[in-house]
This record gives C-alpha cells, structure tokens and sequence, in this order.
C-alpha cells in the first residue's frame, strides 16, 4: 500500500451549529472560516475486476470488531482525483452531469465536487478478515483513500424520504 498523505480539510462544524441557534456574527464566521481538521485516511479502496475491497491500515484491524454482525456499512472517502481549487469552489451544478437537470445546489446532490470533498457510499458488507472488509460494490476508484466506517443502523439511518422530481424519473 503506497503511504498515505495528511488530508488537511476545512470542515465548517461550528457553522452549522451556529446556524442552528440563529444569525451567525463577524466573530462567529471569522471563526468559521479559520476552523480546519487534519484527517488521516485509515486505509484504501480496491477494486479489482467484479470485487471491491476496503483495505484498512494494520493499526486500525481492531476497530472491525464487530463489523461482521452488520449487513451494510457507510464508507466515508476522499475524492482525492477531484482537489482542485476549481472543484471546491463549484456551489451548483447539472446532477449527474445532465444539463437536462435542473441546476443544483452541491448540497442538495452528490457531486464530487464540492467545498470539502467527501464521498460516501452505502456497501453491503460480504466478509471482515483482518484488516479487509469484502463489500459489494462502491462509488468510489481503487486507491481512493478511506476517511471512517460506521455501521448501517435501520432506525437511524432510514427516513421517510422525498425526492426532487429530477430523480424520481431516471432518464435512459
């Protein structure tokens, strides 16, 4: 596995707190925009013909304890082919790179470009051995550096959703 780099993101935590309890000051949003977090990836996505794989660093084997009682997990990634400055400053676009859909806000879709670049794919889990947890499929490229994993929890993670009109009908 070649040697991960520190990811250096700029995560706007308090913002939305702040947002949350009401009007956000000067103070408030210098703040804001000064707060930063170091994420270390724990590992790497691997793709390999019809498998996928998360390979986790060694150190982090431990923390799977239990993943293999679960069904689903939530991958958290980096789009690292995606960090550009042009990329993190996109605030709207055509989901799914259809100009036929309505312009979007990237909060509101899943475009990998965005102000912090983030992904996150929902897996089935088909096996944990070691330090490598077997999955179905993910949204993600081979090497893509892994941020967390947290297990799929049906009460919690299940809504009665609603869906823009763009993606209740799928073009062909």
């Amino acid at each position: 596995m070649r040697p991960l780099k520190t990811l250096v993101v700029n995560v706007c935590v308090i913002a939305v707190v702040l947002m949350l309890l009401g009007s956000v000051n000067a103070k408030e949003e210098e703040l804001m925009n000064k707060t930063e977090f170091i994420l270390r990836p724990i590992g790497l996505v691997h793709k390999e013909k019809a498998q996928a794989t998360l390979i986790l660093n060694k150190e982090f084997e431990p923390a799977l304890l239990g993943l293999d009682g679960f069904s689903h997990v939530w991958v958290f990634y980096w789009f690292d082919r995606n960090d550009t400055p042009k990329k993190r400053s996109t605030l709207q676009v055509h989901p799914k790179r259809d100009r036929t859909n309505p312009l979007t806000g990237v909060f509101a879709c899943r475009s990998p470009a965005r102000p912090n670049l983030i992904g996150v794919s929902l897996c089935r889990v088909v096996s944990v051995k070691g330090n490598v947890v077997e999955i179905d499929k993910i949204d993600a490229f081979s090497n893509t550096p892994i941020l967390d994993l947290k297990p799929y929890i049906p009460d919690g993670d299940s809504a009665q959703a609603s869906i823009p009109d763009w993606l209740k009908h799928p073009k062909k």
